[in-house]
């Protein structure tokens, strides 16, 4: 159970009317991140550039949406006492309205982020979700979206049976409200292991679909990213499928409506990429954008993402995140 909301989450208290603001509900991690060159070496030692960050997709999406001009972002997560201070004084820094749950039993979610040193700068993902999935109903206020324009789900909510369970209070609330709701499936890999099926019932009641190239081609069966795309958004009315370097596809309706180029990039780290992508795209969304121009921006926010280390946008006036303490 949880021991309330860290004091954040009281400064964090949505006030109603507004209908502007953007509530992100997801997950809060600590993300090592280690950049090695060459191949790991099994048995023994390989040289790495390790930093500790903060990260989550759901958190890394509302820092994006602030970066990106959206005036009032807020985020509910779930974080361990063990660091619960820090990644508030993360989130406020990056123009945040945290409301964090202190979990009393689960350390904070941390995940490990293998970053090759080569020129495509991939990753690979070690996770132990902590806290973050231990988001319940009970945490959950239809107070939260007092003010709230636009509801945006972390796909990682889905992966354990109670966080999965606030996401479709969280859902329903929205409906009831007239709010639309955005998701982005957030892990190919856990996606599969949770099934096909189970996660598109779930889509049935979403607004926006925001999958990766993989995540919309593993949800239909389909090779081809637009026939993916297309599919998908015979069930969610708008789909933006997000293909990296390929840049991005906006369907409807069965049709893909639009294909968004990337913004150029020498990737250091792709950590974050698509997070920054989903955070750029619902700011402009919420600005009035077409949804076109809303993937345009989140091209360039990706692009932006890549070119330096960690899933967080840049702290304007300082050198980065703080490290943990």
């Amino acid at each position: 159970m949880g021991r309330g909301v860290s004091p954040g989450g009281d400064r964090a208290r949505p006030d109603a009317g507004g209908g502007a603001a953007l509530l992100v509900v997801g997950d809060v991690v600590t993300d090592v991140v280690a950049r090695h060159r060459g191949p790991l070496a099994a048995g023994t030692d390989t040289a790495a550039a390790i930093r500790a960050l903060p990260g989550g997709a759901g958190a890394n999406v509302a820092c994006w949406a602030a970066h990106a001009g959206c005036a009032e972002v807020r985020l509910l997560g779930r974080v361990g006492a063990d660091a619960a201070r820090w990644h508030e004084r993360e989130l406020a820094a990056a123009g945040v309205r945290p409301r964090l749950v202190i979990d009393g039993e689960a350390a904070t979610g941390t995940v490990i982020c293998l970053v090759d040193g080569g020129a495509s700068a991939e990753r690979t993902f070690l996770t132990d979700s902590g806290a973050s999935l231990r988001l319940e109903p009970a945490d959950w206020s239809d107070a939260l979206l007092d003010g709230v324009a636009r509801l945006h789900l972390s796909g990682y909510l889905l992966f354990s049976e109670r966080s999965r369970e606030l996401a479709g209070v969280a859902l329903a609330a929205a409906r009831a409200r007239g709010v639309p709701v955005s998701l982005d499936p957030a892990s190919a890999g856990f996606l599969m292991r949770f099934g096909v099926d189970r996660f598109l019932a779930f889509a049935a009641g979403l607004d926006v679909l925001l999958p990766s190239r993989d995540e919309a081609c593993l949800l239909t069966g389909l090779s081809e990213p637009g026939d993916a795309a297309a599919e998908l958004s015979r069930l969610v009315p708008l789909v933006v499928a997000k293909s990296g370097a390929a840049g991005a596809l906006v369907a409807r309706s069965g049709t893909v409506v639009a294909q968004v180029p990337a913004a150029p990039a020498d990737p250091v780290d792709t950590t974050g990429a698509g997070d920054a992508f989903t955070g750029a795209f619902l700011a402009a969304l919420l600005a009035g954008a077409t949804a076109e121009e809303a993937a345009a921006k989140g091209c360039g926010a990706g692009a932006l993402a890549v070119r330096q280390v960690g899933g967080r946008p840049p702290r304007r006036g300082t050198g980065g995140a703080a490290e943990p303490g």
